[in-house]
């Protein structure tokens, strides 16, 4: 249970600084980035948004993901892999989402490879955090946001793995953001709450 006084300590709290003073940033920064994610639903979920990011800001995403939600069959991986053009005609005029006809048609694409290779493997999860050295976040030592790199040799080999199963929207940069926000590396600040 959250006292007062707990939560008065979290509001006030050293964070990384893109959190900023937005409130659903800062949720989101709390509760989510950087936390272990193996729910291949919620893997879907973020595949989808990091791939709708590209270019943007993530606080632009997060602001419409409730209508994500909505637009994209609340993530079932399935029903979006069904998706047709009639989907593709309502998506682009959704303004709840962004209406890029790559993007949508991409995260369509994704959602079947996503099948594919959850028949390969088992999961998503199993074949995306196979990946990581014993299966383990990796705890970057982060003392300042300027630390945090926007790609790795890791993030490299996952995007080309994922790229050559014909993934869109999913280059190096926009993999480490995905890693990032599934916890499959923690880049909080060592002196950050949410760490």
């Amino acid at each position: 249970m959250q006292t007062p006084n707990s939560k008065r300590q979290t509001q006030n709290s050293i964070r990384c600084s893109w959190a900023g003073s937005d409130p659903l940033y800062i949720k989101y920064h709390d509760e989510e980035w950087g936390k272990p994610v193996h729910d291949d639903k919620t893997l879907f979920e973020f595949l989808i948004l990091e791939g709708a990011q590209a270019g943007l800001s993530w606080i632009t995403i997060l602001r419409r993901r409730e209508h994500y939600r909505k637009a994209f069959a609340d993530f079932e991986v399935s029903k979006v892999a069904a998706f047709n053009d009639e989907d593709i005609d309502r998506l682009k005029n959704d303004e709840g989402i962004i209406r890029n006809r790559l993007k949508i048609n991409g995260a369509i694409t994704n959602a079947k490879l996503f099948i594919e290779i959850q028949r390969e493997f088992g999961s998503f999860s199993k074949y995306i955090w196979a990946f990581i050295p014993n299966g383990k976040p990796i705890e970057n030592k982060i003392e300042k946001m300027s630390d945090v790199p926007a790609r790795t040799a890791l993030s490299d080999q996952i995007s080309k793995d994922m790229k050559k199963r014909g993934f869109k929207f999913f280059g190096t940069t926009i993999c480490y953001a995905f890693m990032q926000a599934t916890g499959m590396v923690n880049d909080h600040l060592l002196n950050c709450c949410a760490r």
